[in-house]
């Protein structure tokens, strides 16, 4: 089993910055790629951005490219997301997710808890 543990949210006002972390403990050698999604009040669940551990090769969805960037700390086994120019429409529980698969699928094996991330205009 992998566990997942994300810090970092918070309240911010539009144009500030964040940064999220998620720690990964467990069976960690079996994960492959990790990454971020988020949940808005009354929304589905979106992919946000990722990260594959051979190569750190990252992807993100379109609304976050250029403001956000996801990295990685393999000695501390957890991986960030810096969050620049923040919206309010970024406004989300923001869930940490790992995968046993090379990249990271619609629907990863493990999650962590969310952490809230609230952005005032």
């Amino acid at each position: 089993q992998v566990q997942l543990v994300e810090s970092g949210g918070g309240l911010v006002q539009a144009g500030g910055s964040l940064r999220l972390s998620c720690a990964a403990s467990g069976s960690i050698f079996s994960i492959n790629a990790m990454g971020w999604f988020r949940q808005a009040p009354g929304k589905e669940r979106e992919f946000v951005a990722r990260i594959r551990r051979g190569d750190s090769s990252t992807h993100y969805t379109d609304s976050v490219k250029g403001r956000f960037t996801i990295s990685r700390d393999n000695a501390k086994n957890t991986v960030y997301l810096q969050m620049n120019s923040l919206k309010p429409e970024d406004t989300a529980i923001y869930y940490c997710a790992a995968s046993r698969q090379p990249i990271l699928p619609a629907r990863p094996e493990y999650w962590g808890q969310g952490t809230q991330v609230t952005v005032s205009s």
